[in-house]
């Protein structure tokens, strides 16, 4: 992967995963040329008058549920319709001033409606419910994670960055190393089902395939049914946790962690069960949970490690199936790149990663800076993080600047301990959710009351924040713009889970003056 430095409006990647940043003053929400265009709609106003019963899908919202008005006004969500189409609903849900119902016919096709990539996506009964708009084209699905992005950041936030990144994007299908699949044995139809949950539904989707997981595990999927089936303690094993990692010194899928979730002790003929399964398949290996999070362990120790590589930088990441670690290593290495360039972090700085986990982008962060340091909530993850950044520090090809972490709950942030950790240069900020607002509060609050700014500190000229929710990244990106003194330079979004409703992002926040 190249990043080009003489062209801040361009970089060039992988063919795995692409990135690029509009010039300022462009917006990144338009199609590509490729596809064919949405049909004009006339203002609702304008429009003409409808046979009884069919509605005109004006939009798209994040639920993926075209968005129709009827002629007095009321909003009716459509599952399975598209923008600039003309269709019949099912209603099965009505409110005052919204209705809810599901596609039956089409009248009016969308030129961006497209053959779902799986055969258990869809509305029919028993549709599994882990994808939502395979029906859609993939371009067209970040744009409209784009434009949510761009809603909820003026709506929610007040603000409105100053340059629209074009979206992150990388492959459609077979992108997904992590999922947590259930499982059940089903007495009446004497099998088992293993995958996601049916759609708007407890039950689990018959599934025989799953096109966004790697095509190895989803190959996999009939063989584990056949081994659940056979084992003894089938009645109790509820889930089994996927996580993949890369192939020693490449980027290529290598390792397949299982993670079994079993109620009850297993017996040796079960675990002798599982390890011929793992002799069958090349990669597999087999991890078990008793109980919660922290018993799970290897089923056999004597495996390849589970880690993930970011070239790039020169780092191998080391984790357990139970870590948090992005869904997504294709659009992972990209992000990474892309926030750690954005960063812009100079000889001689001095760097906080806030909520930095395993060290995601703590790591890659020690090859440019002088110095910094990792906070982060889970002493767990702390503890692994420590022992990453040491293996990589010693086998380092290049310069490594001090790298130190510490455990810290970020959801009580104040002034005081902010001004504690010291003074950096520069902040990346990767938060859960919840998003970062504690964290915020205190660097507005260290704006608007200087006395609080003891032992010189002084805020960060620049914060990259990397959100997995547009809701409050743009609530927290109020604060910065609004309270702290910061103007929105950049923001884009990252489709990190395509066919998903998800939206990941990216923002860079620059202090004023």
């Amino acid at each position: 992967m190249t990043d080009s430095l003489d062209n801040k409006d361009t970089l060039t990647t992988s063919p795995a995963a692409t990135d690029a940043a509009a010039p300022a003053g462009t917006s990144a929400t338009a199609l590509p040329a490729d596809l064919p265009a949405l049909p004009d709609q006339p203002a609702v106003s304008a429009r003409p008058v409808l046979e009884p019963g069919w509605l005109a899908v004006d939009s798209l919202d994040l639920d993926a549920q075209g968005v129709a008005r009827r002629d007095d006004g009321k909003v009716v969500f459509i599952d399975g319709a598209l923008p600039g189409e003309i269709v019949r609903a099912n209603v099965h849900r009505k409110k005052n001033n919204w209705e809810q119902g599901q596609l039956t016919d089409i009248r009016r096709e969308s030129p961006l409606r497209v053959r779902p990539g799986c055969p258990h996506f869809g509305l029919h009964a028993g549709a599994c419910g882990g994808c939502k708009m395979q029906h859609l084209h993939a371009s067209a699905q970040v744009a409209v994670k784009q434009r949510a992005l761009e809603d909820n950041l003026w709506h929610l936030g007040k603000v409105r960055p100053n340059t629209l990144l074009r979206p992150i994007e990388g492959p459609a299908w077979h992108y997904r190393y992590r999922a947590r699949l259930s499982v059940r044995y089903v007495q009446k139809k004497g099998t088992t089902l293993i995958g996601f949950h049916e759609r708007k539904s407890r039950y689990v989707a018959d599934m025989e395939i799953c096109p966004v997981l790697p095509k190895t595990v989803s190959a996999m999927l009939m063989p584990l049914r056949a081994l659940i089936d056979s084992m003894d303690a089938r009645l109790t094993c509820p889930q089994i946790e996927v996580a993949c990692g890369d192939a020693a010194g490449t980027t290529q899928l290598g390792v397949i962690a299982l993670v079994l979730r079993h109620l009850e002790p297993l017996g040796e003929a079960d675990r002798g069960r599982l390890r011929d399964f793992a002799a069958a398949h090349p990669g597999v290996q087999w991890w078990l949970q008793p109980k919660g999070p922290n018993t799970v362990h290897l089923l056999d120790e004597a495996v390849p490690a589970l880690a993930y590589e970011l070239p790039e930088f020169g780092i191998t990441m080391p984790f357990r199936p139970t870590d948090f670690t992005q869904v997504n290593p294709h659009i992972n290495r990209v992000l990474v790149t892309r926030a750690l360039r954005l960063l812009d972090v100079q000889p001689g700085e001095r760097v906080i990663d806030w909520f930095c986990g395993l060290g995601n982008f703590t790591l890659p962060l020690a090859t440019l800076a002088a110095e910094v340091l990792g906070i982060e909530g889970s002493e767990t993850l702390v503890a692994r993080a420590r022992q990453n950044a040491a293996a990589n520090r010693q086998a380092a090809s290049r310069p490594w600047g001090r790298t130190d972490f510490v455990a810290r709950n970020l959801f009580e942030m104040t002034p005081a301990m902010l001004v504690a950790d010291g003074r950096a240069d520069r902040w990346l900020v990767d938060p859960p959710r919840e998003g970062a607002f504690a964290l915020a509060k205190a660097l507005a609050d260290l704006h608007q009351q200087p006395e609080l700014r003891t032992d010189g500190w002084t805020p960060p000229k620049r914060i990259v924040y990397v959100s997995c929710n547009p809701a409050t990244l743009a609530r927290d990106a109020g604060l910065l713009v609004h309270q702290a003194g910061y103007r929105c330079s950049f923001a884009g979004a990252v489709n990190m889970f395509p066919h998903t409703a998800h939206v990941e992002s990216i923002a860079v926040f620059d202090l004023e003056g």
